[in-house]
This record gives structure tokens, sequence and C-alpha cells, in this order.
């Protein structure tokens, strides 16, 4: 079964995001920012990690920054899920190593066409 990480300091979207996948058979562990993330991370792999970008502690971007530096979770795929839709946001999480940007409000059909795109 495919692990996710589900990062969001709203505990409404952490639970909204891991019904809709764990409705597609997948495997979800939550964190609430991005230092619990990484807290998570050091307990096991992951398949993929969605994070918000908007965070206390620890941001999206600084937490693809930690992640990457990782070797163990270096290759780790990264959607950020957000209601930031500006381009200069999306360019500077792409460079960071985000796979993909999803803005929120989300339709769960369309999380899961990218979820599935990223880990078959």
């Amino acid at each position: 079964m495919k692990r996710i990480l589900v990062v969001d300091d709203a505990i409404t979207m952490r639970q909204l995001v891991a019904a809709t996948l764990k409705s597609a058979g997948y495997d979800v562990v939550d964190a609430k920012d991005g230092v619990d993330a990484l807290n998570k991370l050091g307990q096991g792999r992951f398949n993929l990690i969605v994070s918000d970008l908007n965070m206390p502690n620890m941001d999206g971007i600084t937490l693809i920054k930690e992640v990457k530096k990782n070797p163990r979770h270096k290759f780790t795929p990264i959607i950020m899920l957000t209601t930031e839709s500006q381009s200069s946001k999306k360019e500077e999480g792409r460079q960071a190593g985000a796979k993909a940007w999803i803005v929120k409000p989300f339709k769960p059909a369309d999380l899961l066409n990218v979820v599935k795109k990223i880990v078959p």
C-alpha cells in the first residue's frame, strides 16, 4: 500500500485530504506543520507528501527544501496543496522541488488524478 504524508495546519483540511486519499486505497499519515512532518518522515518511508504552503513553525517551501536535503527522502515527490495561486509562488515551489501545485478549494477527483500520475 502506498503511504502518503499530508501536511496542513488546518485539521479540517487534513481530514478532507486524508478521507479523499483513503477512499482511493492509500495509507495516510498527517502532520500539522513542517516540523511535525519532518518528525513523521523520521519514522519511515513515504511514497508522496501533500503539503500546504502557509503554516506556522515551518512553511511548505522550507519543508520541501529540508526533505530534499535528506538522502532518504530526496526523491520523495511533493505536491503543494494551497490557497496560493501566484505564478511567483508556484515557481518558487517548483524550484524547491514540488512536482505539482493544486489550488484550494480543490475537487477530490482532481487531487486523486494528480496523485495517481505521481504515485501510480
